[in-house]
């Protein structure tokens, strides 16, 4: 009995980690992008990301371990019904509840794990992430600044530089433009032909600045403008607006109460609206015990569904591991929902989902014994399934269907008489036979992470959908857009899975001994996979050119209805500061006004010129308060500056026509002219009102030409592109890793075949996530321009390719 309990649990065990492991890289690979870039703009150390990794694994264990015993228990016992060693060791005397008793050794387990995690680890986890927020949330002002770019990083300041030239320990900028906007209605200029940058603290940057001057306009009377010059100046600036580095949750000050404290507060008695105060508290002091206690109640389901399913095996573990982890947090989260509500009392409410699972355990466990109607559907559940999975797999050998051998489908036909015809020895029966394999094993693992993924999203949506009343057609809807999404961003990882269980299950079966006996060598076996990788990678840049974009405007939308925000609109009409063009003058145009002002700018040559403006109408294409500057640009002195109460476009002239407002010129730094006007118009100025509708779009949103095209409009007007700059290079890099993996993936497939799927399995995971780490690394470092775009972008295909072709070659062929 000793030896049959050891050989249970090393098989629920094993499925059990790899289970907690799958389902916590899952929910980490949302996260690991942020922790890395905060890393690379020095605002945060090494030891610091491997804190907030730590911090972030034990609120996500709460969440996982209670569904990695019960992945465990239903792979583990599928897998042992479906070679009848259930039957064996059942007809050797065990009972339906000795199975019971050895697996709840690993619910127990996980169980004590769960508490210390629930009580213990999660909430000081969640305290001290929440800590290590506070204080790295103004430490990325010493990032470097990107020039012709408007940066509003820094409290009541814009800067604007032209150059930057990096050193060690400061940094030198030419052509300063800052814009004190503590009085919006007149903001302060200071310009300078370039500032010494060094870093006093977290957030504080000092600049020396050098051969400038502060233009200073009154609010209350035009006619006084102050100039003062400098040679040299002082200026500190603190960073105020910037709050990315927020990784915790909404509620992590709750989840980081103790549970003396959250007991306290759970229980307070004072006050008329004690009731209501104290109701997030049980809530969340019910939770810390509920999801521990669901590895029991999950196993006293698990346990017979597991032994009842005789066929489909793991096929069958899987399905109905999926089914109850979703019936299961589903209830749980509608639990919660209504005691949140006040529609049910918190215990009942987070206890609910524990208590129909321990209730149905308990009548499954009955009927092991005595049979029933939910135990036979179960082993119908397998059976179906095991026929549909014997149709996708390939056929071993020509003597086992000898009529389906003798008689080729349709494909076979015409790939015969295609390459017969072009003289292809490309593919081969065997060819044919190992993309078979891989297609139908690409396949299944594409749905698996598919349904995963949704699962996960919707268990993320679930309190939004019942807060904002959302009617389930909406979220059908909004999932159905979402999966061109999840299926573009897992392709890679399932064909590394496929790879490795393809070859992996070509070496379990000594097939790929028997080739190498033939004659054939390993790079020659790899080729059809590497070519179907190929037109996989080609699909995927396709998919993104044509349809994805257009999905992920449809999902975005509905995601905003689901979360009961408003219509969004792409236009930002309430971005402040754009450059003006760069781009040749072209012929002086006609007069309208015989002004002045109108003819003060006669020189084609382009000044530096920057529009702010406090308001701007897209429909009517009008400006309120908009204020021109023009910088000689060779010295970056202002050399005049316009200000309109209103502008607004006149199509039949093709020119701005400017209301109610005065234009002064500067000589140096001295002022040449004032001349206020009632209406005017400066042929000069030449940006339409087109140039001022920017949007903002997501790269995800656009296909590679509409993405390149919105970066260099952006550019132009001065605002920063540095991460679209990265997702335009991934838009190229990303399909490629398709290829890189399945290169990576079949030297370890060769070597863990002989092991079973589970190594298979846990080395996929483990080079998914050396290559999500090593790949976020680099998209950091490309957004926050520490390496060229092109660069971050690519340098992990490259590196994973040169590991990947280096183990290839030192493959026994």
């Amino acid at each position: 009995m000793r030896i049959l309990t050891r050989y249970i649990l090393r098989e629920v065990l094993s499925y059990t980690v790899l289970g907690g492991v799958l389902f916590t890289f899952i929910l980490f690979t949302s996260r690991l992008g942020a922790f890395l870039e905060i890393f690379v703009r020095d605002s945060a150390s090494l030891s610091d990301v491997a804190r907030l990794i730590a911090y972030f694994l034990p609120g996500a264990l709460v969440v996982t371990i209670p569904m990695a015993v019960l992945v465990g228990i239903l792979l583990g016992l599928s897998r042992l019904a479906a070679d009848s060693e259930i039957t064996a060791m059942r007809a050797s005397g065990m009972g339906a509840f000795d199975f019971v008793r050895i697996i709840s050794l690993v619910s127990l387990a996980a169980l004590i794990l769960g508490l210390f995690n629930s009580i213990y680890l999660a909430p000081r986890s969640a305290a001290a992430l929440l800590q290590l927020e506070n204080r790295l949330k103004y430490a990325q002002a010493s990032f470097a600044v990107e020039p012709h770019v408007f940066d509003e990083d820094f409290k009541n300041v814009v800067l604007y530089v032209q150059e930057v030239l990096p050193g060690k320990g400061a940094a030198l900028w030419h052509h300063v433009f800052l814009a004190d906007v503590t009085q919006p209605e007149s903001p302060r200029i200071t310009t300078a032909e370039e500032a010494i940058v060094t870093t006093e603290g977290p957030g504080d940057l000092h600049l020396l600045l050098k051969d400038g001057g502060q233009h200073e306009l009154s609010e209350t009377d035009p006619n006084q403008y102050n100039i003062e010059t400098f040679a040299t100046a002082d200026l500190p600036m603190q960073s105020g607006a910037q709050d990315d580095t927020h990784i915790s949750r909404s509620d992590t000050p709750i989840l980081a109460l103790s549970l003396p404290e959250l007991r306290r507060r759970a229980f307070l008695n004072d006050g008329p609206n004690a009731e209501k105060i104290s109701r997030p508290y049980r809530i969340e002091l019910n939770k810390r015990f509920s999801y521990p206690f669901a590895c029991l109640v999950l196993m006293l389901v698990g346990v017979p569904l597991g032994l009842s399913s005789k066929r489909g095996g793991k096929s069958t573990g899987f399905v109905l591991t999926i089914l109850l982890v979703f019936i299961y947090y589903f209830v749980s989260l509608i639990g919660t929902a209504l005691a949140t509500q006040g529609k049910l009392p918190p215990i009942l409410g987070v206890w609910s989902a524990n208590i129909l699972f321990a209730i149905a355990g308990g009548i499954l466990l009955q009927q092991l014994s005595s049979g029933g109607l939910a135990l036979s559907l179960v082993s119908t559940l397998g059976v179906q399934l095991s026929a549909v999975l014997s149709k996708l797999r390939p056929r071993r050998a020509a003597a086992d269907d000898p009529e389906k051998a003798a008689e080729p489908d349709l494909a076979t036909q015409i790939a015969q008489r295609v390459r017969s015809s072009l003289h292809i020895r490309f593919p081969l029966i065997l060819d044919e036979y190992i993309m078979r394999a891989f297609t139908s094993n690409f396949a299944l693992v594409l749905v698996t992470f598919w349904i995963l993924f949704t699962i996960f999203t919707f268990f993320e949506l679930i309190g939004d959908i019942i807060h904002n009343r959302t009617p389930l057609v909406t979220v059908g809807d909004y999932l159905l857009n979402l999966t061109p999404f999840i299926l573009y961003h897992v392709t890679p990882l399932c064909v590394l899975v496929a790879v490795l269980v393809t070859f992996g299950a070509l070496a379990r079966s000594s097939e790929l001994t028997a080739m190498k006996a033939a004659g054939i060598s390993i790079y020659r076996i790899i080729i059809p996979v590497l070519v179907l990788t190929a037109v996989i990678a080609v699909a995927l840049f396709a998919f993104d050119e044509f349809y994805l974009p257009s999905a992920n405007r449809r999902q975005e939308a509905l995601r905003n209805v689901i979360k009961g925000k408003p219509a969004q609109t792409f236009l930002r009409p309430d971005r402040k500061w754009i450059s003006g063009q760069t781009t040749a003058a072209p012929a002086e145009p006609r007069a309208l006004f015989n002004h002045p002002a109108a003819t003060a700018q006669s020189n084609p040559a382009d000044p530096v010129r920057i529009f702010y403006y406090q308001f701007f109408d897209p429909d009517r294409n009008v400006f309120a308060n908009l204020t021109v500057f023009e910088f000689d640009p060779a010295t970056f002195t202002l050399q005049r500056r316009i200000f309109a109460s209103s502008a607004r476009w006149d199509g039949r002239v093709d020119r701005w026509l400017f209301e109610n407002g005065w234009v002064r010129t500067f000589a140096g730094e001295a002022q040449a002219s004032y001349n206020p006007f009632v209406l005017t118009t400066f042929p000069a100025i030449r940006e339409e009102p087109q140039y001022f509708k920017k949007e903002d779009r997501q790269s995800q949103e656009m296909n590679f030409g509409q993405l390149s095209r919105y970066i260099n409009d952006l550019r132009q007007s001065g605002f920063d592109t540095k991460k679209l700059s990265v997702e335009l290079d991934l838009k190229l890099a990303y399909p490629v890793i398709v290829v890189v993996m399945a290169m990576l993936g079949m030297p370890f497939a060769f070597a863990t075949g002989k092991r079973g799927g589970v190594a298979g399995f846990a080395v996929a995971i483990l080079l998914a996530v050396s290559y999500l780490g090593v790949s976020s690394l680099f998209e950091a470092m490309g957004r926050v321009n520490t390496l060229p775009p092109g660069l971050a972008a690519w340098s992990p295909d490259l590196l994973f390719a040169l590991a990947g072709g280096y183990l290839l070659l030192r493959t026994p062929t």
